[in-house]
């Protein structure tokens, strides 16, 4: 088979994501045979570092010889189980595990099967709670720019324009308060305050993501914020939700972005690097007064109301149980300093460049934006056109250029990832 062979069958038939699918009569499809490390490889042999992690998936590389090994032992005992009245130990040993490493108090877990998902538990255990306790808070709030995933409830609670425009009519209740990404801290919680002050009778929760909006165009902010936005939330007796889907498992420097704020939140949705980006998982951790809301004698209507045929997949649990080994067992965080040095080195280079602004970087995620050229320019698919001509997979956001690696990268590697990036912005002629 040839990329051409490929392509054909794929287009008469696949829908893909976040695509105008006309857009592949000009742009460029890329059937990828295999992987290995942060490398890709398509049907003719072409390679392409994956500088994205694959939607910001994949930890430890692509066919990783640990994890590998893990799946297939696991393959061999228990592929699937009903979750409901059954459970098997690589979820019993998943869930210990991570108790024991997220912050102290956020003692049960939720599984589910992807991000959005997480979301949707997270946001409904919220509601159900104050429910159960005789309160009826239907809101949610959010931060301006923010981005919790596509299903319903979690589009909702984000703020992309295009997707609340789109499907306006049949979102759920929800609020947008100022984001420190944006703006000063000080006038962030201000803001904050003034809503929970005065609308706190109708707000479950308050969702954020930890550090970094990331599909918000990489926009970041200081961990200080959210410290202080959870002393709020208690204040008004509103629920914390930390969405760590992107940032967790050492995305920022720490294995969650939370530890640096010095908080539990009451929630915590965690996905992505969980399974080190082989299969679909979620989890929502929350605290023991959550989960005492709903623990009642049958009958009497408090039981959470989620559940989804693949919950807590025995595969899907040994892939993260894996993942965890290696966090364990290779002192990951520590060795990504060398690596969020090297990314902070390369990152400087382009202050030179007169048409970028906006340097930033938080642990392993490193951005800038393009400045100068027309709005309608879709100046973020002529980065990406380029670094893929040079071996390179970056996925631009608009204006906003982005790396998030995998951590098997060598140094070496990233510095061949950011110097294909200063050639193709250079090349950019306005």
């Amino acid at each position: 088979m040839t990329n051409s062979d490929i392509k054909f069958q794929d287009l008469k038939h696949i829908w893909h994501p976040c695509s105008q699918m006309k857009d592949y009569e000009t742009y460029p499809l890329i059937p990828i045979k295999k992987g290995q490390g942060v490398w890709l490889e398509d049907f003719d042999g072409n390679r392409y570092i994956d500088a994205i992690s694959s939607w910001w998936v994949n930890l430890f590389g692509h066919a990783n010889p640990y994890i590998n090994q893990k799946l297939k032992e696991q393959l061999d005992t228990l592929e699937h189980v009903i979750f409901a009245g059954f459970t098997h130990e690589p979820a019993v040993r998943l869930a210990e595990r991570l108790v024991a490493l997220t912050p102290e108090g956020l003692n049960k877990i939720f599984f589910a099967d992807n991000g959005s998902s997480a979301i949707e538990v997270a946001i409904k255990m919220s509601f159900h709670y104050f429910k159960n306790k005789g309160r009826i808070r239907p809101t949610v709030l959010s931060l301006k720019n923010s981005y919790h995933g596509e299903t319903i409830g979690a589009l909702s609670v984000g703020d992309v324009a295009l997707y609340k425009e789109t499907y306006n009519e049949i979102l759920i209740r929800s609020m947008q308060v100022l984001s420190p990404a944006l703006c000063d801290e000080e006038t962030a919680l201000k803001d904050l305050e003034a809503v929970l002050q005065k609308e706190s009778d109708h707000i479950c929760a308050f969702i954020i993501e930890p550090l970094v909006q990331c599909a918000g165009y990489m926009k970041m902010y200081d961990p200080s914020y959210i410290t202080k936005a959870k002393a709020l939330c208690e204040r008004y007796d509103v629920h914390l939700i930390a969405d760590e889907i992107a940032v967790g498992f050492g995305r920022t420097g720490t294995l969650f972005a939370c530890e640096q704020a010095g908080v539990t939140p009451d929630f915590m949705c965690l996905s992505k690097g969980l399974t080190g980006g082989y299969l679909p998982l979620s989890v929502v951790m929350t605290t023991d007064d959550v989960y005492q809301a709903f623990y009642c004698d049958y009958g009497e209507g408090k039981a959470f109301l989620h559940s989804h045929s693949y919950t807590g997949n025995p595969i899907a649990c040994a892939a993260a149980n894996a993942t965890l080994d290696l966090f364990e067992n290779e002192s990951v965080i520590e060795k990504n300093q060398r690596l969020i040095r090297s990314m902070s080195e390369g990152l400087a280079r382009f202050a030179e460049l007169d048409c970028v602004e906006k340097i930033r970087q938080r642990g392993m995620i490193g951005a800038f934006d393009l400045k100068g050229f027309a709005p309608e320019r879709r100046i973020g698919m002529e980065v990406y056109e380029y670094a893929l001509s040079q071996g390179v997979l970056l996925r631009p956001l608009g204006g906003s250029v982005y790396f998030m690696p995998p951590y098997a990268i060598t140094p070496e590697e990233l510095d061949r990832v950011l110097s294909v990036a200063y050639e193709a912005v250079k090349s950019l002629r306005p």
